[in-house]
């Protein structure tokens, strides 16, 4: 038997908890995120370990999201803030108010529970966010973004730092220490230390697309597709990325090194753009595009449809994505804030000429 095999269940002893929270010895504070669930029961158990060990150790709040989606939640946060206290732990709750939507509520909830993590971690004056993220949940982002049709960056799964927004004028980091430890030796470890943790129901809800994958693991794994072989994927998918992410840095101090300013307009020569591979021309142009236009980054599918048609013109092509104007002839590739769409047609007959407008705009796009 091997030694991953011989540890994949046991508790995780002292040193490797210090290893997981190597580097943030020194910091200020740091905000645990802790729904109650196994997984981030572990993190705050480990965290408070770990912080016992030293001498001079950051302040520990351990906050709680009651996305006011189960009745149960309300005291599975009290149950999180008694843990807490006996671990030596500050504890908060916060709500997420409001009206939820009624399709994407995982989604939704996802946003909120950053958007309020980040809210405390503003209010603390602390830059580091801890959650509980493990080898099983980056396995399960891996299959739900390959499902997806995700490109390179989806598959990359999840960073183990990430840089995350607090407040209007700070950036702080979304740090998922236990990304590589699987969650059968986070339940040792609560086993070992007789910490009793909650079961949310919604984790196995088939109406979710990954409590839905999360079934299927068990056989993939038997198909070679397990946990530990899809995060390694991730990770070669990662170090790709930052190889394209080279050259592309580079392909953009080429063909348009001048600053790129908020709404401007970003220009490429048509041949040398054409030269370029085409996963970092896609991305110089999404970049472009987010840039200059007005609606954020593109979606992948949109971006490489518009791709296609630059590739196949042989003469002008004008096209809006995201907000941005692209204009394309032999000499430039144009990217440009697109200008605002008009109003419904007035009465009069004015929709008559809006129609010869459409008219004559749809002969002047083709090739």
């Amino acid at each position: 038997m091997n030694k991953s095999a011989r540890t994949a269940d046991h508790a995780l002893r002292d040193e490797e908890a210090d290893a997981l929270f190597s580097g943030l010895e020194n910091s200020r504070g740091l905000i645990l995120a802790v729904s109650g669930g196994p997984d981030s029961t572990a993190l705050l158990g480990l965290a408070a370990r770990w912080a016992k060990r030293l001498r001079r150790p950051p302040k520990l709040i351990a906050v709680t999201i009651d996305h006011g989606l189960r009745a149960e939640a309300a005291r599975e946060a009290a149950a999180v803030k008694r843990l807490a206290r006996s671990l030596g732990v500050s504890h908060r709750t916060l709500r997420w108010r409001g009206r939820k939507p009624k399709t994407g509520l995982q989604e939704a909830a996802r946003s909120a529970r950053y958007r309020l993590l980040a809210e405390a971690a503003a209010s603390a004056g602390y830059a580091h966010i801890l959650t509980a993220h493990t080898l099983d949940d980056q396995a399960e982002t891996v299959l739900f973004r390959l499902a997806r049709g995700s490109g390179l960056i989806g598959l990359a799964g999840m960073a183990r730092v990430s840089p995350l927004p607090i407040g209007t004028d700070r950036m702080g980091f979304l740090l998922r220490p236990l990304l590589h430890i699987p969650k059968a030796r986070l339940l040792a470890t609560l086993r070992a230390a007789d910490i009793a943790y909650s079961d949310d129901p919604s984790n196995r809800d088939p109406r979710f697309a990954r409590p839905r994958l999360r079934a299927l693991m068990p056989q993939l794994a038997d198909e070679g597709l397990s946990a530990h072989g899809l995060s390694r994927f991730a990770a070669r998918m990662r170090r790709a990325d930052a190889t394209i992410e080279f050259a592309v840095a580079a392909a953009r101090e080429a063909l348009a090194p001048e600053a790129w300013s908020e709404g401007g307009t970003v220009r490429f020569e048509t041949i040398r753009f054409a030269g370029l591979p085409a996963e970092v021309a896609l991305r110089l142009l999404g970049r472009a595009v987010a840039r200059t236009g007005s609606e954020g980054p593109v979606e992948l599918a949109k971006l490489e449809s518009l791709y296609a048609a630059m590739r196949q013109t042989a003469s002008r092509l004008r096209r809006t994505l995201a907000g941005a104007l692209i204009t394309v002839n032999s000499d430039w590739i144009v990217v440009e804030r697109a200008p605002a769409r008009r109003s419904s047609a007035r009465p009069g007959g004015s929709s008559g000429r809006t129609a010869a407008m459409s008219k004559h705009r749809k002969r002047s796009f083709t090739k």
